[in-house]
């Protein structure tokens, strides 16, 4: 029996071809969707943020650090950490919606830590850093001070790390062409992207040359000095008298020191959040090459920001025409004092002499001047040491106390009561003996009765009246009034009998 044949219609073997071609072109869409699936996964993995960005943060204890760090965190708790203190900035980029994260390292104002700066900056990721460095405006006296203090700090630790030396030149050549590259931006609408992208004609573009105090201290990474707390300028201007001279003057020493590492400046202030969200622009843009449109602010002088790359020795020049009790290359430690010093140095304090050493001076003094004599050496200066206190007398003259009647008159202390009554006595005494007239110089009122220890008469002319016996009554009286009061400072007295 021979076979049957299925008969084949025409429109049954065309349904067939139509099914396999339908099929081939799902498999090419099913490809084509892969394909385009993986070219947008690739193309987001080229474009993603780099991850492993750091941002050294340095500076004096008090400057605002860890407050601005906090600020741009957008945490409202500002806990300040010990030796070396880390936290992260949260970085969006919208274009892509894409996150990641930038750490943050702040090492605090003791030098005794500064070896704690191999944790935070390593040769892999010095790359991939930006050093910030932090002043304080409130106390303008210690910027330039704390600025050499801590950029020599990294420059120590740089030169430390084991950095392969055709790298650590292809970076400082990148800053260099950074700086060189430089041009003002333009306002970017709101369609414009986010990510800077280079024009065409960037390799072909003309390279000025940098000015001889520009980079030469080249870190090979990316700097920026934030002058922090400026809303304490108002402060200085009405209790310390500064004036616009000073400002400039600090202005103009920190943008010379900014040229020398290549470094951007920005004012800032988180109490007024000045500048803030300008500071955050900045640092993104020179870590993750975001597109940036500010200009550099240079028309007030609480929110000066000068980027960098846009400054010169030229623009710094427009400064010093403001400066007339100053010059431009003078010191800034002589100019910008601080304030207290400047009062201890007009307002001196006194201070009291320690009492044991005053009274040791004191001691010196009195053993150099010469012995005070007693008062038993005041009364009698001519008295001998020792023997009778008065000289001999002749054979068969009385005795007279205290030798003569001027010795006798020295010896009371002038300071007894008597002293006076006895000077009145002896006034009289003497008075009387002038006043008697005698015939010749020979007689006693001459002045011979009375000499030694008595008185001697001398043969009298004829005529004259005797006077002696006066004389000698007088000096006994006296004598009986001086013995009582020099027996009282102990001195012996003579007796009659004494010759």
């Amino acid at each position: 029996m021979a076979p049957v044949l299925e008969k084949q219609l025409p429109g049954a073997a065309g349904a067939s071809n139509n099914n396999s071609t339908n099929e081939e072109e799902e498999d090419e869409e099913g490809q084509n969707l892969w394909t385009s699936i993986l070219s947008e996964v690739s193309t987001r993995s080229s474009s993603k943020l780099p991850s492993g960005k750091n941002i050294l943060v340095l500076g004096e204890d008090g400057s605002g650090k860890t407050s601005i760090m906090a600020k741009l965190k957008g945490s409202d708790q500002n806990k300040i950490g010990r030796a070396l203190e880390y936290l992260y900035l949260t970085v969006h980029d919208e274009e892509i919606d894409d996150l990641t994260r930038c750490n943050v390292w702040i090492l605090d104002g003791d030098l005794y830590h500064k070896g704690l700066l191999r944790f935070a900056i390593t040769a892999q990721s010095l790359a991939n850093s930006l050093a910030m460095f932090v002043v304080d405006m409130s106390r303008p006296w210690t910027i330039m001070e704390s600025l050499q203090k801590w950029t020599s700090v990294l420059r120590d630790h740089v030169d430390k790390l084991k950095i392969d030396p055709d790298e650590l030149r292809e970076m400082q050549q990148n800053m260099v062409k950074a700086y060189q590259d430089y041009t003002e931006p333009e306002e970017v609408t709101q369609t414009s992207p986010q990510r800077r992208t280079p024009a065409a004609g960037d390799d072909e573009s003309v390279v000025l040359p940098l000015g001889e105090n520009t980079l030469t201290h080249n870190l090979g990474i990316p700097v920026l000095i934030v002058c922090a707390k400026c809303d304490t300028i108002g402060v200085l201007e009405k209790e310390h008298d500064y004036r616009e001279e000073q400002f400039d003057f600090i202005q103009s020493h920190i943008r010379t020191f900014c040229l020398n590492y290549g470094a951007g400046l920005i004012y800032t202030s988180v109490k007024e959040e000045k500048n803030m969200d300008l500071l955050y622009k900045y640092i993104v843009h020179k870590i993750y090459d975001f597109k940036f449109t500010t200009p550099a602010l240079v028309v007030e002088k609480d929110a000066v920001f000068i980027p960098s790359g846009w400054d010169n020795e030229k623009k710094i020049g427009i400064l010093h025409e403001n400066l007339t009790t100053v010059r431009p290359e003078d010191p800034f430690e002589d100019f910008i004092i601080n304030p207290l010093l400047r009062k201890l140095v007009h307002d001196k304090e006194i201070c009291a002499e320690d009492e044991q050493v005053f009274l040791m001076k004191q001691q010196s003094l009195l053993a150099k001047q010469p012995a005070t004599p007693t008062r038993g050496a005041t009364e009698s200066p001519g008295r001998a040491a020792s023997g009778s206190p008065r000289p001999p007398s002749r054979s068969g003259q009385p005795p007279v106390a205290g030798g003569s009647p001027m010795t006798a008159a020295k010896k009371p202390d002038p300071n007894m009561k008597g002293a006076a009554a006895n000077e009145g006595v002896l006034a009289n005494f003497f008075n009387s003996l002038l006043s008697k007239k005698t015939g010749s110089p020979g007689s006693p009122g001459a002045g011979t009765g009375v000499q030694g220890a008595g008185v001697q008469g001398t043969p009298k002319k004829t005529g004259q009246k005797p006077g002696l016996n006066d004389v000698q009554a007088e000096l006994d009286r006296m004598s009986r009034k001086a013995e009582p009061m020099v027996s009282a400072n102990n001195v012996p007295q003579p007796t009659e009998n004494q010759a």
